[in-house]
């Protein structure tokens, strides 16, 4: 792990950057128990557990969100490093390995006393990155972890998270885009959240920063109950196309920042499959992953909070 910058505090306050990420199963083997972690101890019904598990035996046999978290954990802790502000860089897992409060632990035992926060999801709700803000503090209360936290809460707008989408985006154009972002409950916009306002603010820059005329958005991934969640649905949209004569259209997932289920499966298997049976040809630009430009995003969020301990 690189050392801390030694700037005029850091002498005083060894600092630590701190990526978040859902969490997902690397074996089939392993989704009863992450659907326990995913729904808070409640019982899964069987046929959830099936889907489930169909879905992670569809793309390979589990979930690459681990790795991919780990390759930007590590590209971020070089950029900082590259920049001379430079701390370590730990993840950590809200319903899987490792464990937020396995790794609150480990930078109590590492003698970490700041900690820059970071829910890897560009657009802020009080339902999804809020959820991490209240896990990764019960952790602190559980482990006696009396290090500063301190938060960062949206990055939608970022310029380089905006050119990294655009650098992905761009080799599949010209084409008509539908920009996709996670779908959740509408209840969750009740209380005046910025979700929906946010990630179709990330579409609409990144369709800017593209030049383009033909585009819109939609929800995607929408949950196994019987509520209400965020819409319109892709395959809402893709029935419009279909009646209209599109036959190429480009999805863009600007909600998520690698590759896991949501896009492998829900993208690339269902919508796509979903579109061919239409008439439709669906490609989507590659995944963030450890993309240079997306670390440049990360760095720049974490940095003003680094390296001026403010």
């Amino acid at each position: 792990m690189a050392e801390p910058a030694r700037t005029a505090r850091s002498v005083l306050l060894k600092q630590a950057v701190l990526l978040l990420a859902h969490g997902a199963p690397e074996r089939v083997e392993d989704v009863p128990e992450y659907l326990q972690y995913v729904r808070g101890g409640r019982p899964t019904p069987p046929q959830i557990v099936e889907e489930v598990a169909h879905r992670y035996w569809e793309i390979g046999g589990g979930s690459p969100l681990l790795p991919r978290t780990r390759e930007q954990a590590a590209g971020l802790e070089r950029r900082l490093a590259e920049d001379g502000c430079g701390a370590p860089v730990y993840f950590a897992m809200r319903n899987w390995r490792p464990f937020i409060r396995d790794i609150v632990a480990r930078m109590k035992a590492d003698g970490i006393e700041r900690v820059i926060a970071v829910c890897l999801a560009p657009q802020y709700s009080k339902a999804s990155v809020g959820f991490y803000f209240r896990r990764t503090q019960e952790a602190k209360v559980e482990t006696g972890f009396e290090g500063e936290i301190v938060w960062t809460k949206t990055f939608h707008d970022s310029p380089p998270l905006i050119e990294a989408f655009y650098e992905r985006l761009e080799p599949l154009l010209p084409a008509k885009v539908l920009f996709t972002a996670h779908s959740l409950p509408e209840r969750a916009l009740e209380r005046a959240d910025p979700y929906d306002a946010e990630a179709k603010a990330t579409a609409a820059a990144v369709a800017a920063r593209a030049g383009l005329a033909d585009w819109e958005f939609a929800y995607q991934s929408q949950g196994f109950t019987e509520e209400k969640w965020l819409g319109p649905t892709v395959e809402s949209r893709l029935d419009e196309y279909a009646a209209a004569g599109v036959r190429n259209v480009v999805l863009a997932p600007i909600g998520f920042v690698c590759d896991h289920v949501e896009i492998l499966y829900d993208v690339d298997i269902g919508f796509r499959k979903y579109a061919r049976e239409r008439g439709i040809e669906l490609r989507r630009p590659a995944s963030l992953n450890d993309s240079p430009t997306f670390i440049r995003a990360l760095g720049e969020v974490v940095k003003p909070r680094l390296c001026s301990q403010s």
